[in-house]
């Protein structure tokens, strides 16, 4: 496969604790399996400095992953402009942060959207910059599209709920990365043996 230019994706949910931080760890160990350049962090729309709740750590260990160091970081204008590829969790975040950087709507989906219309489009072509495959999948969106909730697009939000919901959280984030880093990167879906 020919070289691919480094990416920066970013992971937003609401407070940069739950959703996010695990997509993000998720996301990273799948394409670092394939050695793909491309860094990735999150970020949340409240605040800065909280640590993820010990529910979140204790799931993702169980992934191999270890979030006892994450702290919680409110997204910003700058973080948002150099972002290549930007994924909420839900349609809000998407909203926030085409509010606060006009200028990143056509590179920022949620996580399920960018699959579907991924799918729809077709995969990233080998060689063919992330920039490029990111337009064929913008294009036709709204901006009405972005209004209201939508199980279509959101990854519920498991703080505050039983344990076993972080749980499934994880496992579908881990299914979703694992379907976009195949869409993106070619890494198959199944990439990654022994996986809970």
């Amino acid at each position: 496969m020919p070289s691919i230019p480094p990416a920066t994706i970013v992971v937003l949910c609401s407070g940069n604790q739950c959703r996010s931080p695990m997509a993000q760890a998720l996301l990273l160990r799948r394409l670092a399996a394939l050695s793909a350049p491309v860094a990735v962090c999150s970020a949340g729309l409240i605040r800065d400095g909280v640590p993820p709740p010990a529910e979140v750590v204790s799931v993702m260990a169980e992934y191999g992953l270890d979030l006892t160091q994450h702290r919680s970081h409110q997204v910003t204008a700058a973080d948002l402009a150099g972002a290549d590829l930007i994924l909420g969790m839900a349609r809000e975040h998407v909203r926030h942060a085409v509010v606060i950087a006009p200028a990143s709507w056509p590179r920022t989906f949620t996580l399920k959207e960018l699959l579907r219309r991924g799918h729809e489009t077709g995969p990233r072509m080998p060689g063919e910059p992330l920039g490029e495959w990111l337009s064929r999948v913008h294009q036709g969106r709204t901006h009405a599209a972005l209004l209201g909730d939508s199980p279509l697009d959101d990854v519920a939000d498991p703080a505050g709920g039983p344990p076993q919901g972080y749980a499934v959280t994880a496992a579908l984030l881990d299914e979703l990365v694992a379907r976009l880093v195949e869409l993106g990167w070619g890494l198959p879906a199944d990439g990654l043996p022994g996986q809970p």
